[in-house]
């Protein structure tokens, strides 16, 4: 099979310049691999995006020339170590529109920055802990309320669930519609006012959802309450600016745009930041420590206790000036061309079922199907002996599957390198599962 007939328009239309997707392929050394005596598919970039030689050549650079510890030293590596730290973190700042750097706490990944909000409010609750300064709106306990969505990643959802066990909080949630949306429908019976957060997910890592948040955002406003959003699949994937989305906390994750891994980003208000009382405990993030007690240092540092991720820091800033480069526009452009085609495609095949829009209109590069009475594990198997790397399981969102009554689904997800013959590759592959099975 060659290019499989679509209906829809797939040449460039106005707007961004075309990413040359060849171009942007060779500076992926991975790319050009084999697997199982085929070219290597890559269609698992929610998962984690492959590294552009720019990012290595940051790491191997910053190890063989600069390596020292940060803000702890006078000599010459120590002081370049820490200026390329604290650029990397201006960097990603200037990525998302923050007013300032020190907006921006570095993690350790998306997991850690939701966990590092929830232990805060823990914190900021808790009988001797809270301080005079501490924010009302981040004190939690019984009769109050937390609210997420049946479309949650995990991380999204266990911290709150441990957070509402710890406070006596209650936690409530948003379902979803049959074509993979946010149930809206009773939305200020939802959100009201004992709501004093509100978690959700930006751009699902299962169903490919972006949700306009608009009428929520309008919500929370309303009542008071806090707003954070993960953003792990869209800001690697869109444009996307924290004024325009008017959170209060946004959290993403370096190795998913071409960064390393050991590196994620929580941004906050820096009110909220600098009312929030730590959560780990350590060198770094203290002002003064004594026997009788401590004081805390300002954020971002009271947040990044012990030695941070130094490296993996200046390879997300080398990651973010190599997407900010290629520019946002023009990938989000790419990825709508790729995901169009995918889904016309995808129809092709019989006994598929996507799971989430079939539309292009407000989804992502991330595709999940099931094929009829076949189980994805199998599904997985046949095309890794093909090279078409996918995949398969709940994806940690088991409540997603659970609600469109399924084990697990097979997920295809694309990013800047993807190309309209991987998508053909996919194609052809499940073609042979379903000859196998027939």
């Amino acid at each position: 099979m060659s290019t499989i007939a679509i209906s829809r328009d797939t040449s460039p239309q106005s707007g961004p310049p075309a990413l040359d997707v060849e171009a942007v392929r060779a500076d992926f050394p991975i790319l050009g691999r084999e697997v199982n005596g085929h070219p290597l598919v890559y269609l698992d970039s929610a998962n984690t995006s492959q590294k552009p030689r720019q990012v290595l050549d940051a790491l191997t650079d910053y190890y063989q020339r600069h390596n020292a510890n940060v803000a702890r030293s006078v000599h010459t590596l120590g002081t370049e170590s820490t200026e390329a730290y604290e650029g990397a973190r201006a960097t990603v700042a200037a990525f998302v529109g923050a007013a300032s750097p020190d907006e921006v706490v570095f993690t350790k990944n998306s997991t850690e920055a939701i966990n590092l909000v929830a232990y805060a409010f823990s914190n900021a609750s808790a009988a001797g802990l809270a301080g005079t300064g501490t924010d009302p709106r981040l004190r939690l306990g019984p009769g109050d309320e937390v609210v997420i969505s049946e479309m949650e990643h995990h991380s999204n959802i266990v911290p709150w669930q441990l957070l509402c066990q710890r406070s006596g909080a209650t936690l409530r949630w948003f379902g979803l519609t049959e074509d993979g949306r946010l149930d809206e429908s009773d939305l200020d019976q939802i959100v009201t006012e004992r709501t004093k957060l509100v978690s959700l997910v930006h751009m699902s890592n299962i169903l490919g959802t972006v949700n306009d948040l608009t009428a929520i955002t309008r919500r929370v406003r309303e009542v008071g309450a806090l707003l954070l959003l993960d953003c792990s699949q869209s800001v690697p994937h869109r444009p996307v600016d924290v004024a325009e989305l008017d959170a209060d906390f946004i959290v993403f994750t370096g190795h998913k745009m071409c960064g390393p891994t050991g590196i994620g980003v929580l941004w906050g208000r820096a009110a909220l930041l600098a009312a929030m009382p730590p959560v780990l405990g350590g060198g770094s993030m203290i002002e003064t420590v004594a026997m009788s007690g401590s004081t805390f240092a300002p954020p971002p540092a009271r947040f990044e206790a012990g030695t941070p991720p130094i490296a993996q820091a200046i390879g997300l800033g080398a990651a973010v000036d190599y997407l900010s480069a290629l520019g946002m526009p023009a990938i989000a452009a790419h990825e709508e061309l790729i995901t169009s085609y995918a889904l016309d495609a995808l129809a092709t095949v019989p006994g598929l079922r996507i799971v989430g829009p079939a539309e292009p209109v407000g989804r992502g590069g991330t595709i999940s199907f099931a094929l009829d009475g076949i189980h994805p594990h199998d599904v997985g198997q046949i095309l890794d002996a093909q090279g078409v790397q996918v995949r398969v399981g709940h994806h940690c969102a088991r409540p997603v599957c659970v609600r469109y009554g399924l084990p697990a689904t097979t997920r295809a997800s694309f990013y800047l390198y993807t190309t309209i013959g991987e998508v053909d590759s996919l194609v052809r592959g499940l073609e042979q599962v379903r000859k196998v099975f027939d």
